[in-house]
């Protein structure tokens, strides 16, 4: 009886375990988590760091696309001739909510 407790609760064990340490060999950083996406703005020109690959998407608040650019550097000023109003602008997951005065 006691080694029927012993045994159940060693496979009990196991099961608990073994799921644990596959996943945590299976996940691998995700880049964006170890540089983070940078946004400023100022006037109209718009600067955008470790973003390198993305797309640089601008929106009027209706949600209509006023612009789109590739960002081809890890360090990139964009100069748009915005109007005055607010936009928002969205980079892979970066999303920011912009003013021009």
């Amino acid at each position: 009886m006691v080694k029927n407790i012993l045994f159940i609760s060693l496979i009990s064990a196991m099961l608990l375990y073994i799921p644990t340490v596959s996943m945590a060999q299976n996940q691998k950083p995700n880049v964006e988590e170890t540089q983070t996406i940078g946004v400023t703005i100022n006037e109209s020109v718009i600067h955008v760091i470790n973003a390198n690959g993305n797309i640089l998407r601008v929106y009027d608040l209706t949600g209509v696309s006023i612009a789109q650019v590739k960002i081809d550097s890890s360090d990139k000023h964009i100069e748009l001739n915005l109007q005055k109003g607010c936009y928002i602008l969205k980079v892979g997951k970066v999303v920011r909510k912009i003013s021009i005065k």
